[in-house]
């Protein structure tokens, strides 16, 4: 049985006091580095000196630049989480579903675009490193309960999620733009929840008399 949504949501890691210091002071560095130079052009090594820990100590809480990455998106990833759980509808609950998907593929993506640098990253670190991410796991169940009622929910859920995959948006945004690729978005949101007509059979021919055989003798 799948789990509550509730239960899949990104919870802050619980540690020692001095540890959040740490925690927080490399995370406020990487921000402010990756906003001013780009997320490629930062090293661990600059992030380490600029929140003043030492190198082993960065790398041992975060492995490498894809794992400082996840770990500044959990905030972000956190407040769209609490929205869709708690917040005023379409994109919390009391809407209709239908509203509800609209909703979340407009959130989804301002956050996407609005970090899509960081996303990328943490998304493409190892194959498949997306679908290890904690955050994924919440994106997707929220979809498929919004998608109860067609043939393939948990399908149809992974399938528009890999539209909002951040490797796939950078490779389209520059060719189509953001309205473009927004708009294409809610239509196929949209025709996600449209159940297909039954198609109408052809209609049976109409049997023909046989042919009339002018020389036959009567």
């Amino acid at each position: 049985m799948p789990l509550p949504l509730e239960l899949l949501r990104t919870t802050p890691p619980k540690e020692r006091a001095d540890a959040a210091r740490n925690r927080t002071a490399i995370l406020e560095a990487a921000a402010t580095l990756f906003a001013q130079h780009g997320v490629e052009a930062v090293s661990m090594d600059q992030v380490a000196a600029a929140a003043g820990v030492g190198k082993g100590t960065l790398f041992r809480r975060f492995g490498d630049k894809s794992g400082l990455a996840t770990a500044l998106l959990d905030t972000r990833e956190r407040v769209l989480q609490e929205a869709i759980l708690h917040g005023p509808p379409p994109l919390g609950p009391g809407a209709p579903a239908e509203e509800r998907l609209t909703a979340f593929v407009n959130a989804y993506l301002d956050y996407l675009l609005e970090h899509l640098a960081l996303i990328r990253m943490s998304e493409t670190s190892s194959p498949a490193a997306r679908y290890r991410i904690g955050a994924y796991r919440f994106w997707h169940r929220h979809l498929a309960i919004l998608l109860t009622g067609t043939p393939d929910p948990d399908h149809t859920a992974h399938t528009l999620l890999a539209t909002l995959g951040a490797e796939h948006t950078a490779a389209l945004l520059p060719e189509l733009g953001e309205q473009r690729i927004r708009a294409g978005l809610l239509h196929l949101t949209h025709s996600l929840t449209q159940h297909p007509k039954t198609p109408t059979p052809p209609p049976h021919p109409t049997p023909q008399n046989p042919p009339h055989d002018n020389h036959a003798t009567p």
